[in-house]
Order: structure tokens, then C-alpha cells, then sequence
């Protein structure tokens, strides 16, 4: 053969090992086939690149391993790849894929929502708890009444031998909270307290106030307690807080339909006048002074009203039949008189 031919031949064989080279790496770049069924796949701590280009094929999301880590290297990549499990779906680019692992873009873990009302009861807590995580309401009940290890700073300050329905009664803070999905009640119920720890720690000069007022902060809750159960209107709060202060100062008994509702087994749409002789220590129409303890979890707004209360001659309230929520406040009792008078002669 003359050389010029074989020059040729060469040349020929060159241009398609070029050719099938260039269809490979082409070919290699192209998204698999799409699909609406995503793939879920797993980057593990100190994995390199070589074996995270392996999962992704061994999951279809690439068609070539050495083509991935090729652009890898051409584009600077792979450095910043986050651990985690990730979810893609057939279909996705090179630069999506890049971008996902980059971001840290990991699938959701499984999550339990469970929102805590203000002005719940330990009870009632237990009862969305349950409904929530599907165990038993009195678990939870039981960890409100004992919690040992679970309790935070602030619940030691109860007073030994207080006669209390449930020990942590308005010391589980009302919120929303996420939970992973087969969390234990006991992660639950610590993780309330410490919020409620948190929102306590970050009140200015909490424990210099209770100094100045000479109360404790189980006292303080419980006056929280009792504004939250009988205040809807935020402005009124304080002056609620103020109400309450003033019956103490005087050595009146506090008189709140509130407390006789926690001492019943049940709380009532109406109460009757035989209700408010139960028998409770938390029955404030028959004990003086404040009930042993809170009787629900306080708002922040509560725990702030009742930490500043508002200044007042009045020593009586009575709600309007308006549907306002708003109270009538009266100095004497025979201005209550009037106004509940006032108020039942108002309607909607």
C-alpha cells in the first residue's frame, strides 16, 4: 500500500475513534429518560465523588459514571456536596443534580404538627398530644404530674406540698411545634418546658420584678393563669392582672368562675350555683388568696400583664353580653350590680 493511503486509513480511523468519542461523552451528558416517579438516594458522610457518581447510576438518574465525574472536574464541582438523603426524579439535568447536592437539598423527614392554644390545660395538652402521636392521653398525663428529669430551672421554684391537680400546670408553653414522626411523649413534653424556659428567660428583669413584688414565680404564673382564662381582649389584660392584685391586697377571696372550672371533672358551658361550693383548694369562691397553682398554660402576653399590672380602683368585672368579650369594671359592688344589670340587659 503507498504511503499516502495509509496516511489516509489512519487519518479515517482517527476521525471515527474521535467521532464515537465525541457520541460517547455526548451521549454520556444527556439526561436517562424522564419519569414522574422520583428516585430517593442516599450521600453518606465523606463520600467522593467516584461513588456518589455510582449511586446516581445505580439509581437512573445518570447514564455514565466517568462522563459525570468528567463535567465534574471541567466545571469545578463536587467539593460542596452535602450529605444527606436526597429524592430526584428520572430526567434531571447534570447542573439540577449539581445544584440539589450542592444546596443540600435533602428530603424532609416525616413531621407531627401539634398546636398547643393558649389557655390549654395540662389535660387538654395531653389530648392533642394523643391525637397527634396516637398514645395514650395519660402518658403524657403522667409526665406532667411526675417529670423528674424532663423538668426545667424554673419548675423547681414549686413550692413543696402545694396541693396541685397536675405538678406541671403553666409550665408547658402554648405553641406550635414539629415533632419527628415516632417522637417519644417524654421529648415532647421536655421540649414544651424548655420553650417555656426560653420565653421566660427573655423577659427584662423577670427576677428583680418578682423581687419587688415580693412574689415567687409559681405565684406569678398563677395570676397569669387566671388573666388568660378570663381575658380575650389583649388591652384588658393588664387591667385584669390589676383586679386581681387589688382582691388580694384587700384580703378578698378572688371569686373567678376560671378556677372552679379546673376543680370540676368536667368544665361547664354554664356554671350553677351549687358548682361554686366544690369542695377544691383551686375553688376561689371558698379558699382565700391564690389557688395552689396555675390552672392552664399563660399566654407571654398574660405572664406580661401579670408581671405589670395596669393601676386601678376596681375590684369587680363582669363580661358583656355583646359578644365584644370585653368586661365592665366597677369599683364598689353596687356599681357591679349595675353593671351586670347593664349587661344582661345588652344584646348582640
Amino acid at each position: 500500500m503507498k504511503a499516502g493511503k495509509v496516511v489516509l486509513v489512519i487519518l479515517v480511523i482517527l476521525l471515527l475513534g474521535a467521532g464515537g468519542g465525541a457520541y460517547y461523552v455526548w451521549n454520556g451528558l444527556q439526561p436517562v429518560k424522564a419519569s414522574e416517579q422520583a428516585v430517593k438516594f442516599t450521600v453518606e458522610s465523606g463520600m467522593g465523588t467516584s461513588k456518589i457518581a455510582q449511586v446516581l447510576h445505580q439509581n437512573g438518574l445518570i447514564k455514565n459514571e466517568a462522563v459525570f465525574k468528567g463535567y465534574l472536574k471541567w466545571k469545578h464541582e463536587g467539593s460542596r456536596f452535602q450529605a444527606g438523603v436526597y429524592e430526584a426524579k428520572p430526567g434531571i439535568t447534570f447542573d439540577e443534580l449539581i445544584a440539589k447536592l450542592n444546596s443540600g437539598e435533602v428530603v424532609k423527614e416525616a413531621m407531627t404538627r401539634i398546636t398547643i392554644p393558649e389557655g390549654y390545660t395540662v389535660e387538654q395538652i395531653a389530648k392533642k398530644v394523643s391525637e397527634a402521636t396516637g398514645t395514650a392521653a395519660e402518658e403524657f398525663i403522667k409526665l406532667a404530674d411526675h417529670p423528674g428529669s424532663e423538668a426545667v430551672a424554673a419548675f423547681q421554684e414549686i413550692p413543696a406540698g402545694a396541693k396541685l391537680k397536675h405538678a406541671s400546670e403553666g409550665y408547658l408553653f402554648p405553641d406550635t411545634y414539629e415533632f419527628k414522626k415516632g417522637t417519644k411523649d417524654s421529648d415532647i413534653f421536655h421540649r414544651m418546658m424548655e420553650q417555656f424556659q426560653s420565653k421566660i428567660d427573655n423577659i427584662p428583669d423577670l427576677q428583680q420584678k418578682l423581687k419587688d413584688r415580693g412574689m415567687t414565680l409559681h405565684e406569678l404564673l398563677t395570676i397569669a393563669s387566671l388573666v388568660e382564662r378570663e381575658v380575650v381582649v389583649d388591652e384588658e389584660r393588664p387591667l385584669v392582672a390589676g383586679v386581681i392584685y387589688n382582691r388580694l391586697d384587700k384580703k378578698m377571696k378572688l371569686e373567678i368562675d376560671a378556677t372552679v372550672q379546673y376543680a370540676l371533672p368536667e368544665p361547664k358551658e354554664r356554671l350553677l350555683y351549687k358548682d361554686l361550693k366544690v369542695e377544691s383548694p383551686y375553688n376561689t369562691y371558698l379558699h382565700d388568696g391564690l389557688p395552689p397553682g396555675p390552672i392552664c398554660s399563660p399566654s407571654l402576653a398574660s405572664i406580661e400583664a401579670a408581671l405589670s399590672p395596669k393601676a386601678s380602683d376596681y375590684l369587680y368585672y363582669v363580661t358583656k353580653k355583646d359578644g365584644s368579650h370585653e368586661h365592665l369594671f366597677a369599683k364598689t359592688y353596687q356599681e357591679h350590680l349595675k353593671n351586670i344589670k347593664k349587661s344582661n340587659s345588652t344584646t348582640k
